[in-house]
């Protein structure tokens, strides 16, 4: 599910205006998505990403799951997409792929929180 490059080799600028009646091949890819949204976990660290670059350690400390959790779920984004891994040092260190992926996941957490607090929808 990899998102388009900020340019194709062309030169040519990623496209901001999206197919309108999805395929099934975007279809397919958006419901993979957001599989990997459903966990609570993989949500949690995805949000905590939102934030910035983080280790392993960190996400770990910060989410509350296992290390051995963790890595399963930081490799099964990366396997899809959302996230990136760079190695620095000993460390890897993982980030959100691209500003798609962090509007998703910001506005499925505020939508969630109209629900639990009540508040009304807004545009």
């Amino acid at each position: 599910m990899p998102e388009r490059a900020a340019s194709d080799p062309a030169g040519a600028p990623a496209s901001l205006a999206h197919v309108h009646t999805p395929d099934d091949a975007r279809l397919a890819v958006a419901t993979s998505i957001f599989q990997m949204l459903s966990d609570p976990t993989r949500l949690h660290l995805l949000w905590l990403l939102t934030h910035g670059e983080s280790d392993v350690t960190a996400l770990t400390e910060a989410c509350g799951a296992s290390r051995t959790a963790v890595s399963q779920h930081l490799a099964k984004l990366r396997f899809t997409g959302l996230v990136d891994a760079r190695k620095e040092g000993r460390h890897v260190i993982y980030r959100l792929r691209g500003g798609h992926v962090t509007r998703l996941v910001r506005e499925g957490l505020s939508h969630a929180d109209h629900i639990v607090t009540g508040e009304p929808p807004h545009e």
